[in-house]
C-alpha cells in the first residue's frame, strides 16, 4: 500500500468509492477507484455493527462499496477504511455522484475520439481534473455548459474546437434534471375591457425578472380558468416562482377592478 511521491491520499472523513481486490479472514484490500486504484483496508470490525462470522456474507471479490476514510497514514501510504460507519444517505448520495462522474468521463472519451486525439482516455482524465477546478464536479460542469453555453467554460481555456465539439456532445447526452408543478387561475373582470385585463395580468407577471430562473406556460383552459405550468431544476425554486407568479396575477387583477383565485393541480 506505499504511496508514489506525487500520489494524492484521501482525507480522514471523506466518502470514497472502493473495489474489493482481495478478502482475508480479519478483513479486505480494496483499491480506490477515485484515487489511481491505491489500496486500502478495510477491517472485519469495520464491516458491521453486528458481529461478523465470515466476511465473505458482507464483500465479494471486485464489488463496489461506499467506505468512509478512519485513518491515512502519509509516510507509509496506509489507508484505513470503514464500511458500517456510512449512513444509507450517505451511500446513495455518494453512488449518484459516482455514476454521474462515470458519465461525465464518458461524454469527454467521446469529444477525444471526435477529435482524434491519441489517447482518449487520458484526455477524458485531463477534462475531469480541469473541470473539477472550476465545478462541484465534472458533470455539474457540463449540465453549466448544455444550459448556458460556451461562456460557461470560458474560464478553462479550452481551445474553440474543444468547446465545440464538447458542446455539440454535451446537448446528446446530458439532460438537465427538472421539476414540474401546475396550478389553476380562476380569473374575471367585469368591463369591455376585462379580457385584455386577464391577458395583461398572466402575460406581465410571467415575464417578470423574479421568474427568470424557470419555465412558465399559460395556457386557457375554457375561461375563466386557466392553466400555468412551472418548471424549475429542484422543488424550492418551483415553490418560490409560483407563489411569487400567484401573488403578482392576483394582485394584478385586482388593480383592474377584477378578482380570481388559485388552485394546485392534486
Amino acid at each position: 500500500m506505499g504511496e508514489t511521491e506525487d500520489q494524492k491520499l484521501p482525507e480522514v472523513g471523506e466518502i470514497v468509492i472502493a473495489t474489493v481486490n482481495r478478502i482475508t479472514d480479519y478483513g479486505a484490500y480494496v483499491s480506490l477507484d477515485e484515487y489511481g486504484g491505491i489500496e486500502g483496508f478495510l477491517h472485519i470490525s469495520e464491516v458491521s455493527s453486528s458481529w461478523v462470522r465470515n466476511i465473505k456474507d458482507y464483500v465479494r471479490p471486485r464489488e463496489k462499496l461506499v467506505l468512509k476514510v478512519l485513518r491515512v497514514d502519509e509516510a507509509r501510504g496506509h489507508i484505513d477504511l470503514s464500511l458500517r460507519r456510512v449512513s444509507g444517505k450517505e451511500k446513495q448520495e455518494k453512488l449518484i455522484w459516482w455514476k454521474r462522474e462515470k458519465k461525465a468521463e464518458s461524454v469527454f472519451e467521446t469529444v477525444g475520439e471526435k477529435l482524434g486525439v491519441e489517447d482518449p482516455k487520458a484526455f477524458a482524465a485531463e477534462m475531469v481534473e480541469k473541470f473539477r477546478e472550476r465545478f462541484p464536479s465534472a458533470y455539474a460542469g457540463l449540465e453549466e455548459l448544455v444550459e448556458k453555453g460556451e461562456p460557461a467554460v470560458s474560464k478553462l481555456e479550452l481551445k474553440s474546437e474543444i468547446v465545440k465539439t464538447l458542446l455539440e456532445v454535451a446537448r446528446q447526452k446530458v439532460k438537465i434534471p427538472t421539476v414540474k408543478i401546475k396550478g389553476f387561475f380562476q380569473l374575471r373582470c367585469p368591463g369591455p375591457k376585462g379580457v385584455e385585463a386577464i391577458k395583461d395580468s398572466l402575460v406581465s407577471c410571467k415575464s417578470s425578472k423574479k421568474l427568470k430562473k424557470v419555465k412558465i406556460e399559460t395556457y386557457t383552459v375554457g375561461a375563466p380558468r386557466y392553466a400555468v405550468e412551472i418548471t424549475a431544476k429542484n422543488w424550492k425554486d418551483a415553490e418560490k416562482a409560483l407563489q411569487e407568479l400567484v401573488d403578482c396575477v392576483l394582485e394584478k387583477i385586482k388593480s383592474y377592478g377584477g378578482e380570481g383565485d388559485f388552485r394546485r393541480e392534486t
